[in-house]
Parts: C-alpha cells; sequence; structure tokens
C-alpha cells in the first residue's frame, strides 16, 4: 500500500501538471508520511541529495555551453563541417549530424544544440532546396550527440544516481565510441533519404578554405579538449575543469570571436541559472524519492520479476531498453535517470553488465525519448525552430529513429563499445 501511495501520487501529480521536481518531492514526503517516518529524514534526504560536491561542475557545464551558444562558435563549427562533408550528396544532412558531434562534445545539451544549430543549420537548409520535415528530423536526432559525447551533465548525474561508485572521468571515456557510433548511423541515414530524395550536395570550396575554417573553430574545439582532457589527464578533478572551460569559453567568446556582447552574457547568466536550479530541486527530491523506492525493496523486486518471467540474458535486456523507451516518451530526461538507475542498474548488473555499460545504455534510450512524442523535448523544439507542425516531422523521422535503435542494439550487445576506452586508463 505504501509503494501505491508513492507511484500512484507521483503519477496523478505528472499528470495534473505539476512539475516533475515537485511531484517526486511530495509524493516522498506522503510514503513518510503514510509509514510513520519521521518527516525531518525525508527533508534530511532531500538536502543530502544535493550535498555532493561532483554535483558543483553541472553548473560550470551549463553556463559554459550557454556562453558557446550566444558566443558564435556555433557558427564555426558549422562552416568547417560543411567545408569537410558538404560536397557529399545531400551534404547539408550530414554537416547537420557532424555539426551537432562537433558542437555536442562542447555544450554537452541536446536542447542547446537544437537552439544553437537548428536556428543555423534549418534555414539554409531550406533555402538549398531540402524539405523542412528532413532538415528538423536531421536537426533533433542528431543534438542526442550532446547527451552521449562528453562532458555530459546527464553522466554527472547519472553517476550520481548510481550511488557515486563510479568513475565519472571513466564514464566521459565510456561515452565517446557509443556517441560517434550513433553520428555514424545518423549521417548514414541522413545520406540514404538524401539520395531517395534527390538532393545534391554543395560544391567543394577547396583545401584552402578548409584549412581556414578547421583554424577558426579550434579554438571553439579546445573547450571541449580542456574539459574532457583535464579530467582524463588528472590535472584537473570534474568540478574544477567544468570550471576552467567556463573561463575559457567565456575569454574565447568575449576577446576572440568577439560575439559576446553584454546583452548575450546576461541571457546566458539567466538562462544557465534557471536551468541550474530545475536539474538542482530535481536531484534533491529525487533523493528522497529513491529512498523510498529502496526502503520498499523496488530494485529487488525487479530483479525478481524480470528473472522470473526469463532467465534469457538477452531477453532481460531487451525489456529492459522496452522499459526505458516507454518510460522516455512520457517523463523528461534527468527525472527518468534519476528513478530508473537504482531500479534498472542491480539487474544490469546481475547480468554481468558493467555500471559504465548500462549508463550509455540509458543514456541513449532516454535520449530517444526526447525525440518522440508526446513529451518530446527535443522534437518541440525542431518543429518549433523549424516552424512544422509536430505530426508532418514524426511521419517521416523514422529512418532516424531506426539508425538510433541500431546503435543502441550495439551498445547494448557489444561491451567493447563502451569499455574499450574506459579500460585503457
Amino acid at each position: 500500500m505504501g509503494l501505491l501511495v508513492l507511484l500512484g501520487l507521483f503519477a496523478l501529480c505528472v499528470v495534473v501538471g505539476v512539475p516533475v521536481a515537485f511531484a517526486l518531492g511530495i509524493s516522498a514526503l506522503a510514503a513518510f508520511w503514510f509509514e510513520g517516518l519521521p518527516l525531518m529524514i525525508g527533508f534530511q534526504r532531500i538536502i543530502s541529495g544535493i550535498n555532493v560536491f561532483a554535483l558543483m561542475a553541472i553548473p560550470f557545464f551549463i553556463f559554459a555551453g550557454e556562453l558557446m551558444f550566444h558566443g558564435g562558435i556555433a557558427q564555426r563549427l558549422v562552416r568547417f563541417a560543411s567545408a569537410a562533408v558538404g560536397a557529399v550528396r545531400g551534404g547539408l544532412g550530414i554537416v547537420n549530424v557532424l555539426s551537432s558531434m562537433l558542437f555536442g562534445g562542447i555544450s554537452g545539451s541536446a536542447i542547446a544544440d537544437i537552439s544553437a544549430l537548428g536556428s543555423i543549420m534549418i534555414p539554409v537548409m531550406k533555402e538549398k532546396g531540402y524539405d523542412t520535415d528532413y532538415a528538423v528530423n536531421v536537426t533533433v536526432t542528431s543534438s542526442l550527440a550532446g547527451i552521449i559525447i562528453p562532458p555530459s551533465h546527464n553522466m554527472i548525474i547519472y553517476a550520481i544516481a548510481a550511488g557515486g561508485g563510479i568513475s565519472i572521468s571513466k564514464l566521459f571515456l565510456a561515452g565517446v565510441v557509443p556517441g560517434v557510433l550513433m553520428c555514424l548511423c545518423l549521417a548514414l541515414a541522413a545520406y540514404v533519404v538524401a539520395v531517395r530524395r534527390g538532393y545534391k550536395g554543395e560544391p567543394f570550396p577547396g583545401w584552402r578554405a578548409l584549412a581556414f575554417s578547421f583554424l577558426d573553430a579550434i579554438p571553439g574545439l579546445m573547450t571541449a579538449v580542456i574539459i574532457v582532457g583535464g579530467v582524463l589527464s588528472g590535472v584537473f578533478t570534474v568540478t574544477e575543469s567544468g570550471a576552467f572551460g567556463a573561463i575559457y569559453a567565456f575569454v574565447v567568446t568575449l576577446l576572440f570571436y568577439r560575439n559576446l556582447t553584454w546583452m548575450k552574457f546576461r541571457t546566458a547568466v539567466s538562462s544557465a541559472v534557471k536551468t541550474t536550479a530545475m536539474v538542482m530541486i530535481l536531484i534533491a527530491c529525487a533523493g528522497a524519492f529513491a529512498y523510498m523506492l529502496t526502503f520498499y525493496r523496488v530494485p529487488n523486486l525487479t530483479v525478481e520479476f524480470l528473472t522470473g518471467l526469463t532467465e534469457n540474458r538477452i531477453l532481460i535486456l531487451l525489456m529492459i531498453n522496452l522499459a526505458l523507451l516507454l518510460l522516455g516518451m512520457i517523463m523528461d530526461m534527468a527525472a527518468l535517470i534519476l528513478i530508473c538507475t537504482p531500479i534498472f542498474l542491480p539487474v544490469a548488473t546481475s547480468l554481468g553488465i558493467d555500471p559504465m555499460q548500462f549508463g550509455m545504455i540509458l543514456l541513449v534510450n532516454l535520449g530517444l525519448g526526447l525525440c518522440t512524442p508526446p513529451v518530446g523535448t527535443c522534437l518541440f523544439a525542431g518543429c518549433a525552430v523549424g516552424r512544422l507542425p509536430m505530426e508532418k516531422a514524426v511521419r517521416t523521422i523514422w529512418p532516424f529513429y531506426l539508425a538510433i535503435l541500431v546503435a543502441l542494439m550495439l551498445i547494448t550487445f557489444v561491451p567493447a563499445i563502451s569499455m574499450t576506452l574506459p579500460g585503457l586508463i
């Protein structure tokens, strides 16, 4: 009955429109009250949820991403990607994917990717004769690179939700190959659709233009090198690398590119503060919610339920993927990371799946949920930027869904994709 109170009240709050963070806190405190536990313990769990030093890196990553979004780095990455692969058949679609891979590796945010690159690429693609639905679909699905390719604040959230025993630097490394693999699958899908629709490539600008565009993009690309390289080399902690990355992004956009005006800086600060506050409240309330899930033995019951259905490892992994995909369609990603990790991670580890590999499986699944209705944040954002009704985008987006699913199956059943790079350190 207590578990019914916890989950039922949470579902009711979400349905009636209560923000997910507050829905988690309300349902957790209601379960504390129902069980006769002191509410003070509930509030202590909420505070302890964000009393983690590693979480200090999140506002720095978010702020660095906002500075790069407003400081002109995206335009230079698009220019370099267009010079490199724009001559391929339907090249602007592949340019879109490559730009997302580069910008996602800097900003760590799918929404920032869509806002920055979508506002550049979608109008250009429409002007060059590409259909609006194609431009929107490529932009929306390729934005998931910001979630998988480091640095990603979602990886930090996962590491905290997993109990804090996962090395964030190794988790960053684990995301490199899966992120690149997913982008390659999306680029192939973009090429196939472009050939079927008869899109043409762009003229090759020449090696000189390619070299100049690369040199112009290097200062922006160095942001990712500082953040990720600083962590992997041991020079910085994750928090310190985020701080230095934010300082570097500020200096580059203000003094080198000279695109960061006072108004843009104020907007970047305001957006970073709002996003950070939202994430921290969500993590805090999820701490109390996860405590009650453990109190009701939900992780153990989930393991017993799935292994009771079948002992086939492949079927259990497919069921976990299906559950995560369905949940990703109806809830926000950060909340699901905090809720699903303590439930499904014990199941995965019981099957011999490394927590870092499961993190990649979780992020890709929930990232795909951001691109699917009815609660697809990235899909809504992409359709808004492209001024395209969502139902028109969904009708033709299936080749890109299929590409992500292919990458997801490879990540799920080929551990080396996620574990090779972390195994080198």
